[in-house]
Formats: structure tokens, sequence, C-alpha cells
């Protein structure tokens, strides 16, 4: 696979700030994707120089051809400052929001209709003493924070000063940036992909369905080891609020979702003074909206958000050096959720990804190891059921006496009210309360390990990114804490290894799959030592990869402490291993290609399960027929151009699961069952033995795909040799305001509709909306690195490394991504200066 290069297309400083129309837009993007003249360097542009203070001594930021910063600094956290600078230049409403949002502040410059998230918002903030805070993540970890924040307060300094520097959505929704503490940046919680609350939620209602219910869970997901979940003594799953707690937990967890109802752009009228998504009272949204919510309330997120890592020893590969190649999978948007840099310092020359609102790198390289994250799906949450006294409800149950809640009043600013708003949240010794029903006597709390000292999402990073050597990155995941990752690690010495790390509870009675009661009987009983967790170093096989699969071997101790149960589907996996497995046995070497390839590999495992099933099935209706041997002729390929992709997914994902569910559970436990596991369809499809017959079974094949054919004929009408998957499943980028803003901006605002491959089960995972099949989370940075030879390195962000939607680095990548290339990550300095177009000088203020 060539890799093709981006150039750039400006030359304006980057204090300046500069309008591209529409059309301009397009030929940018046109542009993106073709190489320019081999050997053609393009001009640098004119330096440009900021006051920062917090800086100790100068520093210098080499912006390559693709937004990439590369930061050098002249002390250790110079470097912190400086990319707290630079991170803000590029993605500043991006990284102002996230902190809105997560310190509970939305309400002071967006309104009344925020208030109830912004209550909710704080009760999952990290509330304890903040001297074991700081310790839990090494001894800088404090100053490192400090050293960032006051790098994006430098930059906000520079916006006020020059209002033109001010991003666009500040203009749109008029207000200005805040300015950070380093607390800010461990305090917040809730971005590390929280999960397994609502899980407990849904497997209870399934329970409720007695009997068939058992069924019902069964079907709606996959538990790894096999386990039958029991009823915790105590507890009455038929009672539970499930849709309240439910919105409960989203609208504390959740990232804000704004709407004509909850938001005011300057220059228009008030919005209504409705809570946002999530609240107790419904907000008028769009039908799109709707549905797109309901999927992600009713999906399971471990499907949809995933990734895939792997490391290969130098005895397999064409060069003799390790292979390290990552690519995690989150909900996509514009601007990006990853953000790219280069901080190189006295003691540090790390390149890579993280999230544009934390310091550090989280996957990536320092010129001596290399590491990549996946999701390692261990159960760090739980909801415990109380009752409260009918004498005080602000006192439950606990231990056979009355123990009362931690009442903390919120004052939260609101937008044009002149006095704060007070509320309350309330804590059991548990964790926060979500929801609480005095009149029923009972309430709901959250417990969760990532509330706990030491446990901001990624932030652990700060630790192993400077690791130099095995037995260092591996002190280093010992004390990691969420969310739960699998590391795979690589070192210029060749040696490779995996480990995973993360902040297990144990529970000593029960296996965290289901509600439990407050009342004492159910409680953990510490955390387990990371040791306890398997790894491996320099493996005989030569390699290894994860993709969310429950990889703990069966043989390990660890695979029966309850670790986890609830993993992502094994499609991904099982195709990544079964590539390797045939790379392996060839006797060729791999190259980085072959990991391009790999991460790009769009054949669903899945659907060459079913294809199977298919085979020798007849049908004397015509149309059915020939939908029959559209998909009998089809390998399992998710192309963007194939007809029979566009009809395997929409028969398999909606009419045949429906009725897999229905006949597997029943009629009256079907709907509890949904959306359903599909490993568990197919073992219900492969195996039907005490289910129903071969004969039912082939039945049920044929009857459901009449109706799938009907949808695509209207969608794409009559013939089916015109019928494309890429007409239904499109990559977009969507910005948080494209739905309240005008057409024309949000054209700006928003990147892409572009004809996609693969599917939520291909390698190259692209999980899509249900109503429309369009893309919603994906891989969101790809990067193959050759340890050692470190220049030779590649990745791909997307859409884009700006936060600004008239930089072209806003929308420059996507086209790229989309087709599966990649841009060098170059990472000497003689490297970086030839692809330089940019340069910034930051100074120090004052003696």
């Amino acid at each position: 696979m060539r890799t093709r290069h981006l150039r750039p297309t400006s030359r304006r400083s980057l204090g300046q700030r500069h309008s591209i129309g529409a059309t301009a837009l397009a030929a940018l993007v046109l542009a993106g994707c073709a190489s320019g003249p081999p050997g053609v360097q393009t001009p640098p542009r004119v330096p440009s120089s900021f006051a920062v203070p917090g800086l100790e001594k100068p520093a210098e930021v080499l912006i390559d051809r693709w937004g990439v910063p590369h930061l050098y600094a002249g002390t250790l956290y110079d470097a912190f400052v400086a990319q707290g600078f630079i991170a803000a230049r590029d993605r500043l409403w991006q990284m102002d929001l996230w902190r809105k949002r997560g310190l509970g502040e939305m309400a002071r410059d967006f309104g009344p209709a925020w208030v109830e998230s912004d209550r909710a918002a704080r009760a999952v903030l990290y509330r304890g003493d903040m001297y074991r805070e700081w310790l839990a993540y090494g001894s800088d970890a404090k100053r490192v924070a400090e050293a960032f924040a006051a790098g994006v307060n430098a930059y906000v300094a520079q916006v006020r000063a020059q209002p033109a520097l001010l991003p666009k959505e500040f203009a749109l929704l008029g207000y200005q940036p805040s300015l950070w503490s380093a607390e800010d940046v461990v305090r917040i919680r809730h971005h590390g992909l929280t999960l397994n609350f609502t899980s407990e939620i849904d497997r209870a209602r399934a329970f409720c369905a007695g009997g068939q219910g058992i069924k019902a869970d069964w079907l709606r997901r996959e538990l790894d080891p096999p386990v039958t979940p029991k009823v915790p003594v105590g507890l009455d799953p038929c009672t539970l609020p499930a849709a309240e707690l439910r919105a409960a937990y989203l609208r504390a967890t959740e990232p804000p979702r704004f709407t004509k109802d909850n938001t005011r752009l300057a220059g228009t009228a008030t919005a209504s003074a409705l809570l946002p998504p999530g609240g107790t009272e419904a907000t008028a949204r769009s039908a799109e909206e709707e549905q797109e919510r309901q999927q992600a309330l009713q999906g399971d997120p471990t499907a949809a958000y995933g990734s895939n890592n792997w490391v290969i020893a130098p005895k397999l590969t064409a060069t003799g050096r390790p292979i390290l190649a990552n690519d995690p999978h989150r909900a996509h948007g514009a601007p990006s959720l990853r953000y790219m840099a280069h901080l190189s310092a006295p003691g540090m020359d790390a390149i890579g990804a993280g999230e544009p609102f934390l310091p550090g790198l989280s996957i990536g390289h320092n010129g001596t190891i290399a590491f990549g994250l996946t999701r390692f799906y261990m159960d760090q949450e739980d909801l415990y059921v109380y009752q409260l006294n009918p004498r005080n409800p602000n006192e439950y149950r606990y231990q056979g006496r009355w123990e009362p809640m931690t009442r903390v009043t919120e004052r939260i600013a609101v937008r044009g009210e002149s006095a704060p708003r007070e509320v309350v949240n309330t804590f059991t010794r548990h964790g926060p309360v979500l929801l609480s029903e005095p009149g029923k006597r009972r309430a709901f709390a959250l417990r969760a390990a990532w509330l706990e000292p030491g446990m901001a999402p990624y932030f652990g990073s700060m630790d192993y990114m400077r690791a130099q050597n095995w037995d260092q990155f591996r002190a280093a995941m010992n004390r990691w804490g969420a969310p739960g990752e699998n590391q795979v690690y690589a070192d210029r010495n060749g040696n490779v290894g995996w480990i995973p790390g993360g902040l297990t509870p144990i529970r000593p009675n029960w296996d965290g799959l289901m509600p439990v009661p407050g009342d004492g009987r159910y409680e953990w009983s510490g955390f387990r030592n990371g040791d306890e967790l398997p790894s491996e170093f320099n493996p005989a096989r030569g390699y290894v990869v994860t993709a969310n699969e429950n990889n703990i071997p069966p043989d390990h101790p660890a695979a029966k402490k309850g670790i986890g149960y609830e993993w992502s589907d094994g499609a991904r996996a099982r195709r990544l291993k079964e590539l390797f497995e045939k790379k392996a046995a060839s006797g060729s070497r791999f190259t980085l290609e072959d990991s391009e390839r790999m991460q790009n590999d769009i054949v669903a495992t899945p659907a060459q399960r079913l294809l199977k099933l298919l085979a020798g099935l007849r049908s004397d209706d015509a149309r059915t027929a020939a939908g029959l041997r559209l998909l009998q002729g089809w390998d399992g390929t998710m192309d963007r151009d194939s007809a029979a992709a566009a009809l395997y997914e929409v028969w398999s994902a909606k009419t045949l699961r429906a009725a897999v569910l229905k006949a597997g559970a029943g009629e009256a436990a079907a709907s509890l069952a949904a959306p359903g596991d599909n490993t568990r369809m197919m073992l219900l499809l492969e195996n039907p033995f005490g289910w129903v017959s071969d004969a039912q079974r082939d039945a049920l094949l044929l009857e459901t795909l009449p109706p799938a054919l009907q949808e695509l004929t209207a969608k794409l009408g009559p013939d089916m040799s015109a019928w494309k998957w890429g007409a239904l499943h499109r990559a977009e980028f969507r910005h948080p305001l494209g739905g309240v803003v005008d057409a024309a901006t949000r054209k700006k605002l928003e990147v892409g509709d572009w004809p996609m491959s693969g599917s939520a089960f291909t390698p190259m995972a692209a999980s899509y909306r249900a109503n429309d099949y369009k893309l919603t989370s994906g891989a969101s940075f790809r990067m193959v690195l050759d340890v050692g030879n470190w220049d030779a390195s590649r990745a791909i962000n997307t859409p884009g490394q700006s936060g600004d939607p008239d930089s072209p680095h806003y929308r420059d990548l996507a086209p790229l991504w989309l087709e599966g290339k990649y841009v060098p990550l170059v990472y000497s300095r003689g490297a970086v200066e030839r692809e330089t177009v940019e340069r910034v000088r930051l100074t120090p203020v004052g003696p």
C-alpha cells in the first residue's frame, strides 16, 4: 500500500485566522487525495512567536504538513506547557467543552436547560483527597498537570487579548473560554468508556420475565467465561425503574447533546428551559436524533467501541525489527477525538496520540519503547439498591441500622439568572445516588472503581510513556487504574510483550452481573493486585494480537476470579488471529504494509458463518431466489461497492435478528433480549437442536429475507446489481453543534458523506446508526510502528488535527483515512525539519 501525503494549502502564520469557502474546502479535500510531485518541498510558513507564562526556557514547535506539532522544549515540564498551549491553539472549543461538561458548568454559559445535567455531572467527579490522588500516578503527576494547565491558560489569555483568535463556536454560542486548574485534569472521570451499569439494568429486566427471561438474557449477550447469573438475595428485579435508572446514569456520564431546545445561539431567542437529553422531561428532538439516542441506550457499547492492537517479534518481520500496530475505535465526530503530538525535551522524546484535553500520550513510542492499547473489559461498576427510612428519606438501611447519606449542596451558576441555583447531590458509602424514590422508600447508587484515587482515565499513561524497558513498563501498568486496558509493547532491543491493567474489584460472594442490595451483604473486599492478571513477554509464537475479546488464558488463575464476563464480540479477534496464523504458517515475513492491510480488513467472519447455512437453500419466489443467489455467490467481504454486503447487513442485523430473538426467547421476552448478541444468534442458527429443527431454521432464514429485499428496493431501487453497501453505509463526522446551526454553517462544521466499507464485525470497525446506516464509530486513529527505525512508522488521524473549520487541517486527513492510507509519523529532527511547514516560537514571560 502506497502512503500518500497531503500537501499544505496555506502559508498563513499560526496567529492569523482565515476564511475558506465551501468550494475551497471541497478543493482541499480533493487535493488531499493525491500526492504532490516527488521531491518538491513546500516552503516553510513565516515563523510566529508567542510569550507563554509558565515556560522556563524558550521552546520551538515545528508543524508538519499533516498538522502534527513537534514540540522541542528546554526542560521536561516546559514540554507539557507547550503541549497545553498548542493543543488549545488547535482544539480550544473541544477542550473547553470537555472541561465544562465534566465539571458541571454547562448552565453557566448555556442556560437553565443544563442545570440538571450539571448536577449529575458533579455527582461523578472525584471528591477524594487530592494528596493521595496525585501520589497515585507518580511523583511528578501534579507538576505535569500544572504545566499543561499553564499552557492552556496561556493560550486562553491570547484569545482574550486577541478576539480574532476566538474559535467560531464561542462566537456562535456567545461566551468565552474558561481558565483551567491542574485538578480539572484528574477530577473529571466519566470520559473513560464507562460500562456495565446499564448492562446490570438490562439483565435485571430480562430475569424479570421468569424462565423465558433466562433465555432472553442468554440471547442478549455472550458471557465469557460461561456463567449463569443469579438474582442476588434481597433483590426484586421486577421493580427496578429501568428507564429512569438508565437515563440518570447517562445524564451523569454521556457527552453533551446540543438541541434547539437546550441551546441558544448568539443573537437568537432564548432556548426552552428543558432538560438536555437524558433528563426526566423529554426534549423535542428530530426523529433521527431520537433513533440515534435509542440505539445508544439499547445497544451494547462493547460492540461499537473497541480497538485492535498487535505486536510482532523480529523473527517474523521482513525488517528484523518489531512491528507494533494499534487502531483504537471510538465514536466519530468533528473535531477528532485523537490529537497527535511529539514531545521532545531533556529526559523525554515521545510521539503518538492522546486526547487533546490530557497531557502526554497514551499511544505511540518514546524512541526506546513503543506501546498501543485496546480496552480490556474488566467489570469496574455496580448498581446498589437501598431501602430508605420511612421516617427520614436521607437514611438507608445498612447492616441492620439506618445510615445517613452525605448531602452536598451544589451552587450552579446559570446564564441569564442573577443568583446561582442550589441543588443537592447525595452519596452513600458506596458512591453517588443517581436516582431516589422516597415514595417507594428506595434509592439507587453507582459504585465505580473509576471514582477511586488514581483512576483518572488515561492519565496513568504519564508513567508508562516514559518507561525505558519492559520492567519499568510493567511496573507502570501495575499502577494503571482506568479504564481497563490491554497494552502491547515493543522495544528497539527486539523484545515484545502484552500486559493488561486496571483496578479490578474483588466481589467475594457475587459475580457483578446484577444489581445488588446496598444493605451490607454485597461488599467489595478490596482490589486485585495487578500481578494477578496474565501477561506475555517474548511469546514463542512471535506475536500477540488483541481485539477486546476475553484474552485471559483459560488455564490462568485469573480466568476464575471474576475479572469480567462481558467482552466485545469476538469476530474481529477471530479474523485477525486467522490472518496472523495464515501468514506465520506461510513462512513469509510480516511487513508494515501487512499491518496496514489488517487494520483495514473488511471481511466479516459472522457473514461467512451465516453464508454456510444458506448453501443449498432454494426458494420458489423469484425475488427471494435472486437474493439467495446474490448471497450464495459472496465471500463475506463488506466492500462498499458490494450488493451482497448491503443485503447481508440489512437482513442479518434487522429482520433475521428480530426473528431469532423471537424464536429463541419467546414472544413476550424477545424485546428484553434486544438488540441481541451476534455470537448468540449464530450459535442458535448453527446448532438448532433443542431450539428448532433444521427445517424450521431454514424456513426462518428464507422467511426473513423478503423484508430485507423490500427495504433495499425502496432505498436503492429494484435492480439488485446496482445496489452498493456504501450507498447506505456512509462516513460522516458530525460536529456537536451541527443540529442547532443553519445549513451553511453545518456544512462548514461537519465533514464528509462518503461511501464506507466495513461493519462493526470487521477488523476495520465501522459501526453505524440503525435508522440510516451512517457511520457512528470506528478507528479514531491508526498507527503502524517500525520499532527502532522510527521514521519509517506511519499513522493517520481523522478527520484532521485541527478543531478550526477554517483550517486546512480540520478535514485533510479524512479522505486518506477513508481509503486506508497513512502519513509518515516522522520522528528524527532531520525528518521533521524536511516536513515542516510552520514554525512557532514560545518564549518565557518575565525574568
